[in-house]
């Protein structure tokens, strides 16, 4: 039986395992939020990055990639790297995944998905919402082992352009992001 693996994150242009199909579509209930503190990828436990997690979200839709995995053995490995990769992720999903709007039966039942909850006992990193202009601050300036913050936002702005997705939340967190002078580190007015 296949596994599928549902990316709305970095998932999204950097599988990091072998699959047999990548399929654009999207999971309804849930929106894609810059509330997850990253401590072991873009920023540290000094100063947290922030990735995407998921918030429920009735009448929206998080759009994505979904991975099949069809063989045994790369379902093992995909399984070992994604608990390693989404360590700081509490929560395992398995959802109704979508690929045309009009759709009222799911494309694949059972999609595998990482979430970080708000649950801070379960979720040490989570940071939860907060103004517009002070997730960009953060972003710009945490950097970890893989690289600035700033430059998965950018990447997850492209392969969701890519797609075709017009994300507002992280379009306009890209935007603001690039009006930060470094000197300052205030925003362009």
């Amino acid at each position: 039986m296949a596994m599928w693996v549902f990316g709305y994150g970095s998932l999204i242009w950097k599988a990091g395992f072998n699959y047999d199909d990548r399929v654009v579509g999207f999971i309804k209930g849930y929106r894609r939020v810059f509330y997850q503190g990253s401590t072991d990828h873009r920023g540290t436990t000094e100063y947290p990055g922030r990735t995407v997690t998921l918030e429920p979200a009735d009448g929206e839709v998080c759009w994505g990639v979904a991975y099949k995995i069809s063989k045994k053995e790369d379902q093992e490995v995909a399984l070992t790297y994604l608990e390693v990769r989404e360590k700081q992720y509490d929560e395992k999903a398995y959802l109704d995944f979508f690929t045309d709007p009009a759709a009222t039966t799911p494309a694949v039942s059972g999609v595998m998905v990482y979430i970080g909850s708000p649950d801070k006992r379960h979720n040490q990193n989570y940071l939860g919402p907060a103004p517009l202009e002070e997730i960009a601050k953060q972003i710009f300036y945490a950097e970890g082992p893989s690289g600035p913050n700033r430059d998965y936002l950018f990447h997850l702005e492209s392969a969701l352009l890519q797609i075709g997705c017009k994300d507002k939340h992280v379009i306009d967190l890209a935007n603001e992001v690039r009006r930060i002078r470094p000197e300052t580190g205030l925003a362009d007015s």
